[in-house]
């Protein structure tokens, strides 16, 4: 069995893209058993490049072949979780909906991925995470002043506001079931995560200290304390100094000692000091920065691309990353001291598992034979 403190827990996962098969790394991560129900494909071994899609076992089903759908339905009946990502209406059209499954399985937890909802005006429409965090204001936020909002990569709207609110739910639900014996439908949409995500700043808002101006709020880049700076190298380094005595500590380390730096929240001082650090920073190299203020209450760090990031000291202390099959990826997290989680396995071909799912999930291989 596998380690974490999800062991034991069984998750059908309908394969998809994005969001969905991330959901289904985090927890296979920490220990539960996933089994992606995929195309019928040649069994052969899947590719070690495919993070997301490290960590549980695949079967392969004709989902349009009144056998495999009862096979599908065969194994739902022995899970806690399942996880789809499909647009309204095409699980009801398979005969594997919410109704069918629960009906077999009073007490799974059906966890729905979508980027617009199940309901609402533009549940039917095609969208991807730029759509999505773009409705709730997220998008809005991001970027420059004077320029156009800044994607944030699909870390907002499929990973934070999908997969990572989706794996909640289903952990909840899980849990709730185990209480009551009644399973139920989780509708995760991205708008919805997006939005929650955000919540502090709404709050702010309210609170009239942050603006619909871009570059121009204490955590968007408007501050002259929180921002990344370019170093003479071309490098760059992040500086979050808010609180007085981080603040205090920057400017010591950077030996400003202009007077006007003492201004620290006159808002209106925000662009001429930003100005004027900016032309600091750029007196050192980033190596000769990270000797002055890494490890120091400056709150700082030095801004590394994805080939620099596991080999900073930190990373490897903490085994941040690891390398699996020559493929350095992230380490499941977070951790846990008793149950610690792993990476179960690369990346499944499709239906490279086929036999011995329907062996250790108890379901019999004549559905496929038949």
């Amino acid at each position: 069995m596998a380690s974490g403190p999800l062991s034991g827990v069984r998750i059908v996962e309908f394969a998809g893209i994005g969001p969905g098969p991330f959901c289904g790394m985090l927890l296979s991560d920490l220990g539960a058993d996933v089994v992606r129900i995929d195309r019928p494909g040649d069994g052969k071994p899947g590719n070690a490049a495919d993070v997301s899609g490290r960590g549980r076992r695949s079967i392969g089903l004709d989902l349009k072949n009144p056998k495999h759908t009862e096979a599908a339905l065969a194994l739902i009946e022995k899970a806690d979780g399942l996880i789809e990502g499909f647009r309204p209406g095409v699980m009801e059209r398979l005969g594997l909906g919410p109704d069918e499954a629960l009906a077999r399985n009073p007490k799974l937890v059906y966890g729905r991925m979508t980027g617009w909802g199940q309901t609402g005006t533009l549940s039917h429409a095609a969208g991807h995470d730029l759509n999505y965090i773009a409705l709730t204001g997220a998008l809005h936020a991001m970027g420059r002043k004077d320029q156009r909002p800044s994607p944030p990569l699909n870390l907002v709207g499929d990973y934070g506001g999908g997969a990572l609110y989706l794996a909640f739910g289903l952990c909840a639900g899980i849990i709730s079931a185990r209480e009551t014996g009644q399973g139920q439908v989780i509708d995760c949409a991205m708008t919805d995560g997006a939005a929650s995500l955000a919540a502090m700043f709404f709050g702010m808002r309210a609170m009239g200290i942050w603006t619909d101006e871009r570059e121009a709020n204490l955590l968007d880049g408007g501050a002259h304390f929180y921002d990344t700076y370019e170093c003479s190298d071309g490098k760059w380094v992040s500086i979050g100094s808010i609180e007085p005595q981080f603040y205090a500590l920057l400017l010591e380390k950077a030996g400003l000692t202009d007077p006007a730096f003492q201004a620290q929240m006159d808002r209106s001082q925000w662009p001429s000091l930003k100005a004027k650090l900016i032309d600091v920073i750029k007196t050192k190299t980033r190596d000769e920065w990270c000797e002055l203020m890494e490890g120091t209450d400056v709150c700082f760090a030095p801004v590394l691309s994805m080939a620099e990031a596991p080999d900073h000291p930190h990373n490897r202390a903490r085994e941040t990353f690891v390398e699996l099959e020559g493929v350095v990826q992230p380490a499941p997290a977070p951790r846990f001291s008793k149950t610690p989680g792993e990476i179960q396995g690369r990346a499944p071909g499709r239906g490279e598992h086929t036999d011995a799912i329907l062996s250790d999930w108890g379901v019999s291989a004549d559905l496929l034979n038949a």
